[in-house]
């Protein structure tokens, strides 16, 4: 089941987003925590290195948990919750985790090429230099979250409700923004080339160096052929 966009009056609570909220000590994982189980739960575990790829786990939550160089590629977390956690240089590439929560997350250097977590809830999530192109963000709600220095060309924001979102000096080429719910989403320094939907762009705070690429898509939404040469 995907996610309901909320009211159209919602207003995000301002950035930035809350740092995760760590104990000062975690316990390496243990052999039953890296073999993940359908509703488990894990506290205060630290998976350095740890390879949960494949792993199919529904409802799994993570509370106050590290994660350092954690391979999670091609794994199925559908319901998957992340609270108070940090991820690091970990893979998250064809992830499937559908209707995911992300409380209070920070993600730094992860590679999360094909993500798929459309439906999914993120509040107070920041992600750093991470490579999540080809990520399906479809239905999702965005909560005080930013992007920053990320790849994101290609991503899918269909119908996403991104009035919490921020983005910063990102790749968003060929991006999808069809229906999306815009209102006071911000852009700054970022690669808009090729991105859809740019009619759903309403309310959208954008800063000054983007308008001129941000031009020639609108132009070619609305079907003016710009001609460069002149007369």
């Amino acid at each position: 089941m995907t996610i309901r966009r909320g009211a159209a009056n919602r207003r995000p609570r301002p950035g930035p987003p809350r740092p995760p909220k760590m104990p000062a000590e975690l316990r390496p994982a243990s052999d039953l925590q890296r073999e993940l189980e359908p509703e488990q739960t894990v506290e205060a575990a630290a998976y350095d290195d740890a390879d949960l790829a494949g792993a199919p786990a529904e409802g799994v939550a993570f509370d106050r948990c590290g994660f350092r160089r954690t391979g999670f590629a091609g794994a199925h977390l559908a319901g998957v919750r992340f609270v108070d956690c940090v991820l690091e240089s970990s893979d998250l590439s064809n992830l499937r985790a559908e209707n995911a929560r992300l409380e209070r997350v920070r993600l730094s250097g992860c590679r999360a090429t094909g993500l798929a977590a459309n439906g999914a809830l993120l509040s107070d999530v920041a992600f750093a230099g991470c490579k999540a192109d080809l990520t399906n963000w479809r239905f999702a709600r965005f909560d005080v979250v930013t992007f920053e220095d990320c790849n994101l060309a290609g991503a899918d924001f269909t119908e996403a409700d991104l009035r919490g979102a921020s983005f910063t000096g990102c790749d968003l080429s060929g991006a999808q923004f069809h229906r999306a719910t815009m209102a006071g989403a911000r852009f700054r320094r970022c690669e808009l080339a090729g991105i859809g939907g740019i009619t759903s762009w309403e309310g959208a705070v954008v800063h000054p160096d983007d308008l001129l690429e941000l031009s020639y898509v609108l132009a070619g939404a609305l079907g003016i052929v710009v001609d460069a040469g002149g007369r």
